[in-house]
This record gives C-alpha cells, sequence and structure tokens, in this order.
C-alpha cells in the first residue's frame, strides 16, 4: 500500500481533490467523486492518510486529498479513474521487479541485487555473495528502478546461513 500512496502522491493525484480537510473522516465513510458517484468506502485511518477501498482496490492516500460534505468525502477522480491510476501504479511496480536491480531492505540498506525473475520467484545475489530466492509477492518495485524487500542485511543473512540447501525465503 505504500507504494501506491507514494505513486499516487507523486503524480499529484494528492492536489486533484477539491479544498484541503484535515479532520471528519471515520471508518466506513462513504467516498464520492465531485459528482456524487461512488469512489468507495474508508477501510481504516493511518496517521494523515485514509484506506480506501473500491471496487477493485485498496489505496492509501493522504487525508488532504478529501473534502468533508454532507457526511461524505469528496474525491477529485472518478472510481474508474482512481482504479486506472493504481493499476497503473501496481504495473510500474511490477515492472521494476527485474533482474539487474538493486535490492534495499528495511531501513533502506542496500542488500543485494536481483538475479533473475521467474515463476513468481526472484533470485536475489546478496552483498556477501549468497544468493536467496523470494516470492515476487515480497517485494516492492519503487520509482526509480529498485525494490524493497521486508527484511533487513542480517535477517536476509541469517536465512541463507538456516537453509542449507537452495536458499529460499517465505515472506
Amino acid at each position: 500500500m505504500r507504494l501506491i500512496l507514494a505513486t499516487l502522491t507523486a503524480a499529484g493525484l494528492a492536489f486533484s481533490a477539491p479544498a484541503l480537510a484535515q479532520a471528519g473522516a471515520t471508518v466506513g465513510m462513504q467516498v464520492t467523486d465531485t459528482n456524487g458517484g461512488a469512489v468507495g468506502t474508508v477501510k481504516a485511518i493511518q496517521g494523515g492518510n485514509l484506506l480506501i477501498k473500491t471496487d477493485k482496490h485498496e489505496a492509501l492516500l493522504p487525508q488532504k486529498s478529501f473534502t468533508v460534505s454532507n457526511g461524505k468525502l469528496l474525491f477529485g477522480m472518478t472510481q474508474a479513474q482512481l482504479d486506472a491510476q493504481i493499476e497503473h501504479s501496481l504495473s510500474a511496480a511490477n515492472a521494476a521487479i527485474a533482474a539487474g536491480a538493486s535490492v534495499k531492505g528495511t531501513g533502506g540498506t542496500q542488500v543485494g541485487t536481483i538475479d533473475s525473475v521467474a515463476d513468481g520467484k526472484a533470485v536475489i545475489t546478496l552483498e556477501d555473495g549468497k544468493k536467496i530466492a523470494v516470492p515476487t509477492e515480497g517485494l516492492r518495485g519503487n520509482p526509480g528502478g529498485t525494490v524493497t524487500i521486508g527484511y533487513s542485511a542480517d535477517q536476509l543473512a541469517a536465512l541463507v546461513k538456516g537453509d542449507s540447501g537452495g536458499s529460499s525465503a517465505s515472506e
């Protein structure tokens, strides 16, 4: 979800909604476009962001992208436009998970490079030269072609060390 937030904010969508609304959003609140068309529902509030569920996706968006009006949240995109933008962002993120991509761990530390991607797994050569295969759904593509994994370099090293046969990590 963080990827969607970062990509949508970078695309300027955080500012495509009507006037700024800092308070008043609640879980379960309906989100509509400026013409009253359904966009989705607020699933959660996470700090200054709202987790919005459309008909197809969930997206974490800045609260400042919404305006409270008549018990609903107004958003500057239709449901179809938001779904299309999310799909575009996901496609771009998935494209970043490719051979040669730099992999960063928790905290942004370089942990390795992707050697290959096939059958839902990515083989990563760690900084010490050892290799580990991880499910691609455990990776997140980022703008600029880097990839993030939810492990630190030490955690990945421990996974490789603990696996005497072909290394593999599952989430």
